[in-house]
């Protein structure tokens, strides 16, 4: 972005790998502020197994692209293009946002790539999440010459692993519980003294998450008791459910199927997934800032059969040339409705509005799409 005329670029924005790009044409102090992300981010060994060469490009054609109409209609606007890194795992835009990397927008945009029909656009949201790490301390001791005197911790992650595989039976069918066991110094005729279970809790609101905690901690207690070692349990890493805005969805959608293809809201995307972007559509601004609406729609790009996100075939797959233009169509739908927000008053308070309802809706676990 350094080499487009008219942006000022700042490297190292709040975070060593972050950056943000701002353009203004003709801005006033009343000048409306559009916000878009470019994500940025990779898989060990995979590389862009998420799509993120194609989720970066995004944002500086949304950017671009909203650049291009102030210019060419001499329309007053501000643009605010933040390259956020770490999305795997790493909540970079949380840490972002309590830098206070996204006051002042009126809205924020960004995409993600997902397998699905051609030519179509997502509109779900995504899942809640929560990381928790319960650490098991036991007694070491000969696996065959004194067994007694050892207390298994690997035994009792397996219990908590078990345990939860039972409790599945009643859990609802979109909650997702997966985990990892992790150890120190193992060896086959030694007793564990020592074993982690690492795992993720998600739900389709920050509501149900909770609900979903309330039933997993409890089970993990319970695999120390019987087994005789002693936990300690640790729950971090809140990344909100994704909370859609309505009207933003409506807009960008409305373009899209008049140029391009077809919206869905149910039938497929990311919405089993997570993403750190949920926080930003609950943002609290710092004062005196507003907070903000902000819409994240999903597109399909081609792919084999199994070759969904995270996998080998679908970082082969954001290579080519039909991804790139399926990025480029909703970027093109995103950058019109970004600059309806800017200029267009009454559209934009229907945006607010929709906003306003739904944090009364998300109190209620109700599902932001």
């Amino acid at each position: 972005m350094s080499s487009q005329p008219g942006w000022t670029v700042t490297r190292n924005y709040k975070l060593p790998t972050a950056w943000l790009a701002t353009f203004e044409h003709k801005a006033d102090a009343n000048t409306r502020t559009i916000g878009v992300n470019s994500e940025m981010d990779a898989l060990p060994k995979i590389g862009h197994a998420c799509g993120h060469n194609l989720i970066a490009i995004s944002g500086v054609a949304v950017a671009l692209a909203i650049k291009a109409v102030f210019e060419h209609f001499d329309l007053p606007g501000k643009i605010s293009l933040l390259g956020t890194p770490a999305e795997e795992g790493g909540r970079g835009k949380v840490k972002l946002m309590e830098a206070g990397a996204y006051d002042g927008v009126a809205a924020c945009l960004m995409s993600h790539p997902a397998p699905g029909p051609k030519n179509t656009v997502s509109l779900t949201s995504c899942l809640a999440m929560k990381h928790i790490e319960a650490e098991y301390t036991g007694r070491t001791a000969h696996a065959a010459l004194s067994p007694w005197e050892g207390t298994n911790a690997l035994d009792a992650a397996v219990l908590a692993y078990t345990n939860i595989a039972a409790m599945r039976q009643q859990m609802h069918p979109t909650w997702r519980v997966h985990g990892i066991f992790e150890g120190k110094n193992w060896a086959v005729n030694v007793i564990p003294e020592y074993a982690k279970y690492r795992l993720i809790v998600r739900a389709p609101t920050r509501a149900e998450q909770e609900v979903a905690m309330k039933k997993v901690l409890p089970s993990l207690e319970a695999a120390a008791l019987s087994t005789g070692c002693e936990v300690k349990v640790d729950v971090y890493g809140d990344t909100l459910d994704l909370r859609q805005n309505r009207a933003l969805g409506d807009d960008v959608a409305n373009t899209f199927m008049a140029r391009y293809g077809r919206v869905e809201r149910e039938l497929w995307g990311i919405k089993s997934a997570s993403t750190d972007f949920g926080n930003v559509t609950y943002v609290i601004s710092h004062q005196p800032y507003p907070d903000f609406p902000a819409l994240h729609p999903g597109y399909a790009i081609p792919t084999v059969p199994d070759g969904g996100n995270h996998t080998p075939m679908f970082a082969s797959a954001a290579t080519t040339e039909d991804a790139h233009k399926a990025t480029l169509d909703l970027a093109k739908a995103l950058a019109l409705t970004g600059v309806r927000v800017v200029k267009d008053d009454e559209f934009y308070a229907k945006v607010i509005s929709t906003f306003e309802f739904d944090k009364e809706a998300r109190k209620k676990g109700v599902i932001g799409v």
